[in-house]
């Protein structure tokens, strides 16, 4: 019973079909996917080329590795042809990858004054490619001049960068706590002051000349050395102004008016008697505002007021005024 069992098991699972066995499948192409974003920049005397190295295949699948990259660079025919282009173009040897990045550093000497254009494809393992990446076209100027003399200098308003060059602008880069650079601004004129450098705190900076290169291009000066600066605060605040006197039977009250700068501590009275030295006779922290009660009547005091901040940096004293109990 059992055996009769079996082999009736047996027909349905053949009947049902799930047992055939299909056609092979096609074994897969591994041509690697077109390249979609190569950028190419003229910086100083060359042209920089960038893309990232595809990782699939066109029919999405891991790709298999080494792969042969073949970037040329030539003049572009009008009306422009890819076939006619590469017949023309020149092959440049392949550039370092790292992380997936591949980078080539072109010189430009040759092409100044043209314009040029750019393109890769990549070949697989098994010798196929998927055609041209997307073409970037660059017109070719004299290097731009690289940024002379740059300096850092603190402020009290902040950090302020200035350098000799030519250029139609020029980019500012600033690094801190050993990150990567960033653009932090993009000026006309050779000088620039960060506001947002912060008091003993440390920073790198960068300035690179940038000039029109035809329509919506722009060629790149090489990056001189970076310059270093950790801002100390050795900046006063303002001298206090508008110092008023008031005299009353037992007191003479002072005021002035009140200091902006965001790191003010408070104020310094000073008071000299008669005709002798200013010495200073109180500290206020807050108003600006003072009660003298150390006063005798017959005398003539003359008041100045400083103002000074957290990092006991102190103003020089305001203008004096005098006074005497009533």
């Amino acid at each position: 019973m059992p055996r009769r069992v079996a082999l009736l098991a047996a027909a349905a699972l053949f009947a049902s079909g799930c047992g055939e066995i299909g056609e092979p499948l096609p074994p897969l192409a591994n041509i690697p996917a077109r390249v979609t974003g190569l950028a190419a920049v003229e910086r100083g005397s060359r042209i920089i080329v960038q893309f990232s190295l595809p990782t699939l295949t066109t029919e999405s699948m891991v790709l298999k590795t080494p792969v042969k990259l073949d970037l040329r660079l030539g003049l572009a025919p009008d009306p422009f042809r890819a076939e006619a282009w590469a017949a023309q173009a020149k092959a440049i040897p392949e550039g370092p990858v790292q992380n997936g990045i591949a980078r080539y550093e072109i010189p430009a000497a040759e092409w100044i004054g043209k314009d040029v254009t750019i393109a890769v494809r990549v070949f697989g393992s098994n010798g196929k490619e998927a055609g041209w990446s997307n073409f970037v076209t660059v017109h070719v100027v004299p290097p731009p001049e690289e940024p002379a003399g740059v300096r850092a200098d603190p402020t009290a308003d902040g950090v302020r960068l200035t350098w000799q060059a030519h250029g139609d602008e020029f980019r500012v880069l600033r690094r801190t706590d050993n990150e990567a650079f960033a653009v932090v601004a993009t000026v006309q004129q050779p000088e620039w002051l960060d506001r947002g450098a912060e008091f003993g705190k440390s920073y790198d900076y960068l300035v690179q000349t940038v000039v029109k290169a035809g329509d919506d291009q722009r060629a790149e000066s090489d990056l001189p050395p970076a310059i270093s600066i950790t801002p100390q605060d050795i900046f006063p605040p303002a001298t206090p102004t508008g110092l008023r006197a008031a005299s009353s039977p037992n007191s003479i009250e002072l005021a002035w008016d009140r200091n902006a700068e965001p790191d003010l501590a408070g104020y310094r009275v000073y008071r000299s008697v008669d005709n002798g030295e200013p010495e200073r006779i109180a500290e206020v922290i807050g108003v600006p505002s003072y009660s003298d009660h150390s006063v005798e009547r017959g005398k003539i005091y003359h008041y100045s007021v400083s103002a000074f901040d957290r990092n006991s940096n102190e103003s020089p004293r305001s203008e004096g005024i005098a006074s005497a109990l009533e």
